[in-house]
């Protein structure tokens, strides 16, 4: 029988969740495939994506959401990493924000756009947007990860992120950046 070393010893958060512990699993096994935090980004997106996990990790008091703000719902955490459901009503929206740690997210519901920014200088220039759609999975690592995410579409928007850290107390932001933006097409 294996044993999770008191390192691994996990947080659950809340009542046992219909597909976590195999999601826990899977996710375990990238954490020890690879040491480089892009190819363990990638490779739980593509566990996420295997796994296609639902909305029924949450409750249905959870997936309803806040209407002052999106919400987040830790479901699982250990020191390798972080699993959290982030609920999103219609117009809200992160800062924009980059990581301390790799991350790779799925959206299970509805859709949201991602703003992509990089540093130029002294200002924040937005090169890019991505609409994720219901089902979209992805990866990212620092230093390539500075977004603001919102929910444009006119339902409730639920993703499921798995951080590389224990965020029981904690968040994975690095820092906000109050910087004026400008767009800018990368060719």
């Amino acid at each position: 029988m294996a044993h999770i070393s008191e390192l691994e010893s996990p947080t659950l958060v809340g009542p046992p969740r219909h597909g976590l512990a195999d999601l826990v699993r899977q996710v375990r096994l990238c954490t020890r495939a690879a040491s480089d935090p892009p190819t363990i980004a990638k490779l739980v997106a593509e566990s996420l994506a295997r796994a296609e996990p639902s909305t029924s990790l949450l409750t249905e008091q959870q997936r309803a959401g806040s209407a002052d703000h999106y919400t987040r719902h830790t479901l699982h955490a250990e020191a390798a990493f972080s699993i959290s459901a982030v609920v999103w009503r219609p117009g809200q929206v992160t800062e924009v924000h980059d990581h301390l740690v790799w991350c790779s997210f799925m959206v299970l519901q509805g859709s949201e756009t991602e703003t992509l920014f990089d540093v130029d200088g002294s200002r924040l220039v937005e090169v890019g947007r991505r609409q994720r759609t219901t089902g979209s999975v992805s990866g990212v690592a620092p230093p390539d990860d500075i977004h603001r995410v919102a929910n444009t579409g006119d339902s409730v928007a639920i993703t499921l992120h798995v951080y590389g850290a224990d965020l029981s107390q904690g968040t994975s932001v690095r820092r906000t950046y109050g910087l004026p933006a400008t767009r800018q097409t990368r060719l």
